[in-house]
């Protein structure tokens, strides 16, 4: 991740799921001027706290709204797939996303599918700041993508929809739906 971009991520994160900086540091057992300094970009975090802010900050499928959300993404006839927008961990997928995969989807639930990304979604993730999409500007994006000739997680060549939702618990999530 490219110097300062952690500390902002991590802001707008916190921010996005309403919790305070002292909570936030009571959490990851530091003090509040430490989250400070995160979050400027003075001091970076250490892989093991990264992880462990990243697992906070994830979204649960905690409430019945979600649950159904779950439900329907499961058992959708389309190719979609769910992700925390923060943390790009996968919540779930339809059985025809999973078909595309040659590792069982367990093996990736709770799992940032990030290092998966073919190079045209990376480079249209890296847009979504400056497009709105974090301020709620922007509610969907469509991306041409080629394939991430990963063995496990394929990525076929085509064009997705980027849905931005949020989960009941205040979470944003990126409904990922193949539709060409």
């Amino acid at each position: 991740m490219p110097p300062g971009d952690q500390g902002r991520k991590l802001r707008r994160t916190r921010l996005l799921r309403q919790m305070k900086q002292s909570h936030f540091a009571e959490l990851m057992g530091v003090n509040q001027a430490t989250v400070s300094r995160w979050e400027r970009g003075v001091l970076d975090l250490s892989e093991a706290q990264w992880a462990t802010a990243q697992r906070l900050f994830m979204g649960r499928f905690e409430s019945a709204q979600d649950a159904g959300l779950k439900r329907l993404v499961e058992s959708s006839s389309h190719k979609v797939h769910l992700v925390c927008d923060l943390t790009h961990r996968l919540l779930a997928a339809s059985a025809s996303r999973q078909a595309e995969w040659r590792t069982d989807v367990s093996e990736f639930l709770g799992k940032s599918l990030l290092v998966y990304a073919s190079p045209e979604i990376l480079a249209a993730d890296t847009t979504l700041d400056d497009l709105g999409w974090y301020d709620g500007q922007l509610g969907s994006l469509e991306v041409e993508t080629g394939p991430n000739f990963d063995a496990n997680l394929v990525i076929a060549p085509g064009r997705l929809l980027w849905e931005r939702i949020t989960l009941a618990d205040g979470t944003p999530a990126r409904l990922v739906t193949t539709i060409a």
